[in-house]
Protein backbone atom coordinates (compact mmCIF):
# COMPACT_ATOMS: atom_id res chain seq x y z
CA UNK A 1 0.00 0.00 0.00
CA UNK A 2 2.73 2.57 0.78
CA UNK A 3 4.72 1.65 -2.12
CA UNK A 4 1.00 2.70 -4.28
CA UNK A 5 0.75 5.74 -2.27
CA UNK A 6 4.58 6.56 -3.15
CA UNK A 7 4.18 5.81 -6.52
CA UNK A 8 1.06 8.25 -6.95
CA UNK A 9 2.86 11.05 -4.79
CA UNK A 10 5.39 10.91 -7.17
CA UNK A 11 3.10 11.01 -10.56
CA UNK A 12 1.42 13.88 -9.02
CA UNK A 13 4.77 15.81 -8.38
CA UNK A 14 5.64 15.21 -12.16
CA UNK A 15 1.98 16.24 -13.32
CA UNK A 16 2.12 19.56 -10.85
CA UNK A 17 5.69 20.19 -12.33
CA UNK A 18 4.87 19.41 -16.10
CA UNK A 19 1.72 22.12 -15.85
CA UNK A 20 3.82 24.73 -13.68
CA UNK A 21 6.64 24.65 -16.64
CA UNK A 22 4.36 24.83 -19.18
CA UNK A 23 2.51 28.04 -17.33
CA UNK A 24 5.30 29.54 -16.90
CA UNK A 25 7.24 28.74 -20.54
CA UNK A 26 3.29 30.54 -21.71
CA UNK A 27 3.70 33.95 -19.77
CA UNK A 28 7.44 34.19 -20.70
CA UNK A 29 5.75 34.49 -24.45
CA UNK A 30 3.67 37.68 -23.27
CA UNK A 31 0.59 38.75 -25.01
CA UNK A 32 -0.43 37.04 -28.68
CA UNK A 33 -2.15 40.06 -29.52
CA UNK A 34 -1.50 42.62 -32.09
CA UNK A 35 0.56 45.42 -31.49
CA UNK A 36 2.64 48.62 -33.29
CA UNK A 37 6.23 47.01 -32.88
CA UNK A 38 7.68 46.82 -36.55
CA UNK A 39 10.26 44.00 -37.30
CA UNK A 40 13.09 46.73 -37.44
CA UNK A 41 12.10 47.74 -33.98
CA UNK A 42 12.31 44.45 -32.82
CA UNK A 43 15.62 43.00 -34.20
CA UNK A 44 16.94 46.28 -33.93
CA UNK A 45 18.50 45.99 -37.77
CA UNK A 46 16.71 46.08 -41.40
CA UNK A 47 14.38 43.49 -41.54
CA UNK A 48 15.77 42.89 -45.05
CA UNK A 49 19.54 41.95 -43.55
CA UNK A 50 18.61 40.44 -40.82
CA UNK A 51 20.09 36.77 -39.58
CA UNK A 52 19.23 33.97 -37.50
CA UNK A 53 21.42 35.30 -35.10
CA UNK A 54 19.49 38.68 -34.74
CA UNK A 55 16.17 36.35 -33.81
CA UNK A 56 18.62 34.22 -31.52
CA UNK A 57 19.51 36.94 -29.32
CA UNK A 58 15.86 37.84 -28.88
CA UNK A 59 14.18 36.73 -25.44
CA UNK A 60 10.88 34.63 -25.56
CA UNK A 61 8.60 37.36 -25.50
CA UNK A 62 10.15 39.54 -28.29
CA UNK A 63 10.31 36.26 -30.50
CA UNK A 64 6.44 35.94 -30.47
CA UNK A 65 6.29 40.02 -31.48
CA UNK A 66 8.18 39.29 -33.97
CA UNK A 67 6.50 36.58 -35.54
CA UNK A 68 3.33 38.40 -35.01
CA UNK A 69 5.27 41.91 -37.03
CA UNK A 70 6.36 39.04 -39.57
CA UNK A 71 4.77 39.20 -42.54
CA UNK A 72 2.01 36.62 -44.18
CA UNK A 73 4.65 34.57 -47.13
CA UNK A 74 3.48 33.60 -50.33
CA UNK A 75 2.07 30.56 -50.43
CA UNK A 76 3.83 29.24 -53.52
CA UNK A 77 7.29 30.98 -52.49
CA UNK A 78 7.82 27.76 -49.85
CA UNK A 79 8.89 25.45 -52.71
CA UNK A 80 11.40 23.30 -52.19
CA UNK A 81 13.83 21.52 -49.51
CA UNK A 82 14.26 24.89 -46.56
CA UNK A 83 17.15 24.36 -43.47
CA UNK A 84 15.77 24.82 -40.94
CA UNK A 85 17.29 25.85 -37.22
CA UNK A 86 15.47 25.59 -33.70
CA UNK A 87 15.25 29.02 -31.70
CA UNK A 88 15.93 29.70 -27.77
CA UNK A 89 11.95 28.85 -26.45
CA UNK A 90 12.04 29.85 -22.96
CA UNK A 91 12.18 27.52 -19.89
CA UNK A 92 11.16 24.49 -21.77
CA UNK A 93 13.42 25.37 -24.51
CA UNK A 94 16.13 22.77 -23.90
CA UNK A 95 13.40 19.88 -23.47
CA UNK A 96 11.51 20.93 -26.94
CA UNK A 97 15.66 20.33 -28.34
CA UNK A 98 15.85 17.40 -27.50
CA UNK A 99 12.03 16.37 -28.40
CA UNK A 100 12.75 17.56 -31.93
CA UNK A 101 16.11 15.90 -32.50
CA UNK A 102 15.57 12.66 -30.96
CA UNK A 103 11.68 12.14 -30.39
CA UNK A 104 10.06 13.71 -33.12
CA UNK A 105 11.79 12.00 -36.05
CA UNK A 106 10.52 8.49 -35.53
CA UNK A 107 8.67 8.42 -31.83
CA UNK A 108 11.49 6.04 -30.42
CA UNK A 109 14.60 7.99 -28.78
CA UNK A 110 17.40 8.19 -31.76
CA UNK A 111 20.35 9.27 -30.05
CA UNK A 112 22.25 10.47 -33.53
CA UNK A 113 19.36 11.73 -35.14
CA UNK A 114 18.55 16.23 -35.64
CA UNK A 115 16.35 17.74 -37.17
CA UNK A 116 17.34 19.93 -40.05
CA UNK A 117 14.98 21.23 -42.54
CA UNK A 118 11.51 20.82 -44.19
CA UNK A 119 10.27 20.66 -47.30
CA UNK A 120 7.17 22.17 -48.76
CA UNK A 121 5.41 21.66 -52.57
CA UNK A 122 2.49 23.86 -53.20
CA UNK A 123 -0.42 21.79 -55.15
CA UNK A 124 -2.05 25.45 -55.03
CA UNK A 125 -2.47 29.02 -54.29
CA UNK A 126 -3.19 28.06 -50.58
CA UNK A 127 -2.87 24.26 -50.50
CA UNK A 128 0.05 21.43 -50.48
CA UNK A 129 2.39 19.13 -48.89
CA UNK A 130 5.67 18.69 -47.58
CA UNK A 131 7.65 16.53 -44.91
CA UNK A 132 10.54 17.65 -42.63
CA UNK A 133 14.23 16.63 -43.24
CA UNK A 134 16.93 14.51 -40.28
CA UNK A 135 20.02 13.97 -40.14
CA UNK A 136 21.41 10.81 -38.55
CA UNK A 137 24.77 10.22 -38.37
CA UNK A 138 26.28 6.41 -38.20
CA UNK A 139 29.30 3.93 -38.32
CA UNK A 140 29.62 4.72 -42.12
CA UNK A 141 29.20 8.22 -42.20
CA UNK A 142 25.69 10.66 -42.56
CA UNK A 143 22.55 9.86 -43.58
CA UNK A 144 19.51 12.21 -44.81
CA UNK A 145 15.95 11.25 -43.73
CA UNK A 146 13.02 12.59 -45.37
CA UNK A 147 10.20 11.76 -42.63
CA UNK A 148 7.15 13.21 -41.00
CA UNK A 149 5.13 14.06 -43.98
CA UNK A 150 2.88 17.23 -43.75
CA UNK A 151 -0.22 19.08 -45.25
CA UNK A 152 0.03 22.84 -46.26
CA UNK A 153 -2.19 25.59 -46.46
CA UNK A 154 -2.80 29.27 -45.95
CA UNK A 155 -5.37 30.51 -43.11
CA UNK A 156 -5.70 32.62 -39.99
CA UNK A 157 -2.90 31.71 -37.09
CA UNK A 158 -4.52 30.12 -34.31
CA UNK A 159 -1.50 31.41 -32.42
CA UNK A 160 -1.68 35.11 -32.68
CA UNK A 161 -4.95 36.68 -32.40
CA UNK A 162 -3.70 40.11 -35.28
CA UNK A 163 -6.45 39.08 -37.67
CA UNK A 164 -3.79 37.77 -39.90
CA UNK A 165 -2.71 34.61 -42.57
CA UNK A 166 -0.03 31.97 -41.50
CA UNK A 167 1.61 29.42 -43.49
CA UNK A 168 0.31 26.65 -41.91
CA UNK A 169 1.30 23.15 -41.42
CA UNK A 170 -0.61 19.97 -40.16
CA UNK A 171 0.57 16.70 -39.13
CA UNK A 172 -2.88 14.96 -38.69
CA UNK A 173 -3.17 13.28 -41.64
CA UNK A 174 -0.11 11.02 -42.04
CA UNK A 175 0.86 11.35 -38.18
CA UNK A 176 0.05 9.58 -35.41
CA UNK A 177 0.97 9.28 -31.45
CA UNK A 178 1.56 12.65 -29.73
CA UNK A 179 2.54 14.12 -33.73
CA UNK A 180 -0.88 13.58 -35.00
CA UNK A 181 -1.79 17.06 -32.57
CA UNK A 182 1.43 19.05 -33.96
CA UNK A 183 0.54 22.15 -35.97
CA UNK A 184 3.41 24.88 -37.35
CA UNK A 185 2.79 28.18 -38.65
CA UNK A 186 5.48 30.15 -40.68
CA UNK A 187 5.75 33.84 -41.05
CA UNK A 188 8.12 35.75 -43.27
CA UNK A 189 11.01 38.02 -42.60
CA UNK A 190 12.95 38.45 -45.82
CA UNK A 191 13.68 36.17 -48.56
CA UNK A 192 16.07 33.93 -47.11
CA UNK A 193 14.71 34.20 -43.42
CA UNK A 194 11.42 32.78 -41.91
CA UNK A 195 10.22 32.35 -38.94
CA UNK A 196 8.26 29.51 -37.26
CA UNK A 197 6.20 28.11 -34.43
CA UNK A 198 5.36 25.04 -33.50
CA UNK A 199 2.88 23.27 -31.26
CA UNK A 200 1.15 20.03 -30.04
CA UNK A 201 -1.48 18.64 -28.10
CA UNK A 202 0.65 17.84 -25.36
CA UNK A 203 2.23 20.50 -23.65
CA UNK A 204 -0.31 23.76 -24.02
CA UNK A 205 -1.38 23.22 -28.02
CA UNK A 206 -1.37 26.50 -29.49
CA UNK A 207 -1.10 28.62 -26.14
CA UNK A 208 2.78 27.25 -25.64
CA UNK A 209 4.69 27.35 -29.21
CA UNK A 210 8.25 26.69 -29.54
CA UNK A 211 9.99 28.92 -32.39
CA UNK A 212 12.39 28.01 -35.52
CA UNK A 213 13.23 29.32 -38.37
CA UNK A 214 13.89 28.42 -41.60
CA UNK A 215 17.13 29.66 -43.11
CA UNK A 216 18.69 30.68 -46.55
CA UNK A 217 17.48 29.76 -50.37
CA UNK A 218 15.91 26.40 -50.95
CA UNK A 219 17.63 23.62 -52.63
CA UNK A 220 14.83 21.36 -55.18
CA UNK A 221 12.33 19.25 -54.19
CA UNK A 222 13.32 15.37 -53.49
CA UNK A 223 10.14 13.98 -51.76
CA UNK A 224 9.39 11.52 -48.81
CA UNK A 225 11.27 8.91 -48.00
CA UNK A 226 9.35 5.45 -48.46
CA UNK A 227 7.56 3.88 -45.77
Amino acid sequence: MATVYTIIVVLAGIIALFITLTVTNILQAGSKKAHTRSMADILGVDPKKATYDDIEKLSRKETMQLFIAASTPDFKALNGEFKARLLSGGILGKSSELFTHHVFPTGCITVHTKWIGKAFKPASDSSGQGYNIFEEKTKSGTRILRLRKIDTNLAPSKITRDNKNSFQINYSRYNKGTVHSMCDEIRKINDNLYIGMGYMGLGGGSANPAPFALVGKPSPWVGPDKS
